[in-house]
């Protein structure tokens, strides 16, 4: 019996389409051989399907000026297909697992990530979710700190010896050697999350060690206030871009149109960041636009007060769209 190909990921993105230049919000599963795409989760048969087989990835892509966190696929066929996440951190993972997916398949492997509980034999007893709040603890967790490196300043962040260091003294293991296999699963189930070029290239597998042991790998907490400033590693437009996990957000936006009042139903809906109104006027809304597309395929517009607050815009409607909450 044929093996049905792993589920790697999968989520909500906005594709454009293939005929006209329209974006739209479709959910988006990365198989081990390709990517299917439909346009509801719920529905069974999906719209189209990409082959990794001898397919490439470009990221950034900046083919569309006002629009931010673009990557393109480029199937065999020398078809692109072009994807646009909500904010930086999404777009790099989509980008590395899609990367490593298309490796393994022209190299006729297995995707298989390094660092479960399995591959590196955590005992059954250790609960990842109770020990990433221990580590999150004001007090006696792991500090954030601002760190500098290669012209970036990296906010609320620490370093890999300092994760090590904690799980020490916190008598969570009995030596580094254990501390590497513990913060190595942490960081495949999402709990950590690599900050910089040294953290995210062990990350993505061209280490002897998915985690590092070292002063100088970055790591943060992906509800966190992380922010990089400088120029980015892959020479984005955005200069600066924070995460925040919030759950509920309230407060004043600027809405495009004259209608004072109205809602807008999140279930389903995808949120990205925009640079410019769809009307080609030039506003002086610079890094302050983002966009709401519905399950019914309505755009939205708003403006926030600040970059700062776009991102956590962004992150609240997020989460709402998920869980309808």
């Amino acid at each position: 019996m044929e093996r049905e190909p792993m589920r790697i990921r999968e989520g909500y993105l906005v594709k454009k389409g293939s005929m006209f230049n329209t974006w739209k919000p479709m959910w988006v599963v990365l198989l081990e051989d390709g990517i299917e795409f439909y346009k509801r989760k719920a529905d069974n048969s999906p719209k189209g399907m990409v082959p990794l087989k001898g397919s490439s990835i470009n990221s950034p892509c900046q083919d569309f000026g006002k629009r931010m966190f673009v990557f393109k696929l480029t199937a065999a066929k020398q078809q692109d297909h072009f994807f646009q996440a909500a904010y930086l951190e999404e777009r790099d993972a989509w980008v590395r697992d899609i990367k490593k997916a298309i490796h393994c398949i022209d190299g006729g492997q297995r995707f298989a990530r390094k660092s479960t509980r399995k591959s590196i034999r955590l005992p059954e007893t250790i609960n990842l979710s109770a020990l990433y709040l221990s580590m999150k603890d004001p007090e006696k967790g792991i500090k954030e700190l601002k760190l500098e490196k290669d012209k970036k300043v990296f906010n609320h962040c620490f370093t890999g010896t300092s994760v090590i260091d904690w799980l020490v003294s916190s008598n969570s293991i009995r030596n580094r050697k254990e501390g590497l296999m513990l913060a190595s699963s942490l960081l495949s189930e999402g709990y950590l999350q690599p900050a910089g070029d040294t953290s995210k290239a062990a990350a993505e597998g061209l280490s002897d060690t998915p985690f590092l042991d070292l002063s100088d790998a970055y790591y943060y907490f992906p509800d966190s206030g992380f922010f990089c400033e400088g120029n980015s590693s892959d020479d984005d437009v955005v200069l600066k871009e924070e995460f925040r996990g919030i759950v509920v957000k309230q407060g004043c936006l600027l809405k495009q149109g004259e209608e004072p009042l109205g809602a807008i139903h999140l279930r389903g809906c995808v949120v990205t960041a925009v640079e410019d109104m769809p009307d080609s006027k030039k506003y002086d809304v610079d890094n302050i636009l983002f966009e709401i597309i519905t399950a019914d395929e309505i755009h939205y517009y708003l403006q926030a007060a600040s970059s700062a607050e776009r991102t956590e815009w962004i992150k609240a409607i997020q989460a709402v769209a998920r869980t309808g909450k």
